[in-house]
């Protein structure tokens, strides 16, 4: 009888593991899921959200949802985990040990710990390719079928927020909607191209998120800051869009540089710059670096991250909410929302790969970044204020 169980437990396992595989198998690409091709026409929130659901549903071994938080008008903020079959269930634990290497939690990192990336997406609504591309990168990393993905996920943990302003994106892409032709007008003078007061780069008080990161006066900076001050990633790369003009920027950033920022973090500009590189030269696409984004100002999405001990860095494809589906660019080109989608997927795989292959090195300056701070802060402390319930102290 013993005997019979056994075997009955043991057929079960393997049946449910087979059932799985099939299912991992036939995981719906975006176009499959959404019934058109990304590029073709701008996704809602809700069907973006669908999706991230969706795989999450279909791939539980390998990516992880986490709402965070409402916006004020009520739309779910989300993170997706993304990590190895080993890892996923392992989430707190790498969590904590991340706080133990940043002092922030007693006792020995425990187990093998991979390097932590956060991808943030559109953060200015009418900025709002991101969101577009974030399905694709998303698809590819659970994907069981590519062994790249597999590979960086081995010592990578990446945490992704598909959208951390949906309030702005979707008054973007419902006037967008109303607005457009149908395929989208490619003359700049066309009404699509004109976005009304007060556009969708706010949320719904018309307030820059992007400057929010140390103040955190918006209840989405609240939420998001409470979590990823629960993890403290080794890397936060912030995706964006500029005039249509332009072509694509990645680091290295504008000098000049904060004197704290440490020649670690420095070098690892140009690093990641390397790997974006190499992306966007296989395949003859334009980039700049070192013009115009500095990494000054303490608020941003790449400086508030970098004062925390990571590496910080903005991503801005040229299109904004000027570019609609398709622009024709004074140089005669027209650029499209399926060219823009493109460039941000490759510069999120070229994130990954530097930090799933360095990630030894980030852990280690990570490290040193604390303990530095923690013996010998940068900067002259001049006060602080200790608040405990009613009562405030001042020295």
């Amino acid at each position: 009888m013993i005997n019979t169980l056994k075997c009955f437990v043991a057929c079960m396992l393997v049946l449910f593991s087979m059932q799985m595989a099939m299912a991992q198998e036939r995981l719906q690409s975006p176009e499959q899921f959404l019934g058109y091709k990304l590029g073709e026409q701008f996704t809602t929130h809700n069907r973006i959200l669908d999706y991230v659901n969706y795989l999450a549903a279909q791939a539980p071994n390998r990516i992880k949802v986490q709402e965070y938080g409402r916006t004020y008008e009520n739309r779910p903020l989300v993170l997706a985990y993304v990590a190895s079959d080993e890892n996923l269930p392992r989430l707190e634990q790498i969590r904590e040990n991340n706080l133990r290497q940043a002092n922030l939690l007693n006792g020995q990192v425990q187990g093998a710990q991979p390097a932590v990336a956060w991808l943030s997406y559109n953060v200015h609504g009418n900025e709002s390719v991101s969101s577009e591309a974030v399905m694709q990168v998303l698809y590819d990393l659970v994907d069981p079928n590519s062994a790249q993905s597999k590979e960086w996920l081995q010592n990578t943990v990446v945490i992704v927020d598909p959208m951390v302003n949906p309030d702005g994106r979707e008054r973007y892409v419902q006037w967008y909607k109303q607005a457009s032709n149908r395929g989208g007008n490619a003359s700049p003078y066309a009404w699509e191209h004109w976005e009304p007061w007060p556009g969708g780069r706010p949320n719904h008080y018309y307030f820059d998120l992007n400057r929010d990161w140390a103040w955190q006066t918006q209840i989405e900076s609240k939420n998001r800051l409470e979590v990823y001050n629960s993890w403290l990633p080794q890397l936060h790369a912030d995706f964006h869009e500029m005039g249509p003009e332009s072509p694509y920027y990645f680091s290295p950033a504008a000098k000049p540089f904060h004197e704290n920022i440490t020649p670690w973090q420095r070098q690892f500009q140009n690093t990641i710059g390397d790997y974006n590189r190499a992306y966007f030269d296989k395949n003859n696409w334009l980039y700049f670096t070192r013009e115009n984004f500095d990494l000054l100002y303490p608020s941003y999405g790449d400086t508030w991250p970098t004062y925390n001990g990571a590496i910080g860095m903005t991503y801005e494809q040229g299109g904004s909410g000027r570019a609609g589906l398709a622009y024709k660019k004074e140089d005669g080109d027209t650029l499209t929302l399926t060219d823009r989608i493109a460039h941000h997927v490759a510069a999120s795989k070229a994130t990954l790969q530097a930090t799933s292959e360095k990630a030894d090195k980030m852990k280690q300056e990570f490290r040193k970044y604390y303990q530095n701070n923690l013996k010998n802060p940068a900067g002259e402390y001049k006060s602080f204020v200790i608040k405990g319930g009613e009562l405030m102290l001042a020295t």
